[in-house]
């Protein structure tokens, strides 16, 4: 069962997708599922997470993703403790997530699953 607060998804940049998939492919078996032409998610290879084509304004760092139930506690939780938004709660495939920076500028995201678990 996910909890609040843990890490729970990574992402990582992937400028040439089909590369970077062959590469952990050959070199680690990890298996990929695509999600359109610009993001592949893996799981079961120690922590759950994809590659994704990077988009305008996102940044070129791999993307540490928390878990929340609720996400807008969450959201308010983060803002709270000094955390900076730099992302507003958007809806993607199966969730919904915001980004934001803590107080040494190291940028994380929260999601939280649409539906039920």
């Amino acid at each position: 069962m996910r909890e609040d607060g843990k890490i729970d998804y990574i992402e990582w940049p992937a400028g040439d997708l089909p590369a970077t998939k062959s590469f952990y492919s050959a070199a680690f078996g990890w298996r990929f599922t695509d999600y359109g032409p610009d993001y592949a998610a893996f799981e079961g290879e120690g922590a759950d997470g994809g590659f994704a084509k990077p988009q305008e304004g996102s940044s070129d760092r791999p993307l540490v993703i928390l878990y929340a139930h609720d996400l807008e506690a969450m959201l308010d939780k983060v803002v709270k403790a000094g955390g900076t938004i730099t992302a507003p709660i958007f809806e993607f495939p199966g969730g919904r997530r915001f980004h934001f920076t803590d107080p040494s500028g190291n940028e994380l995201g929260v999601w939280s699953a649409t539906g039920v678990e």
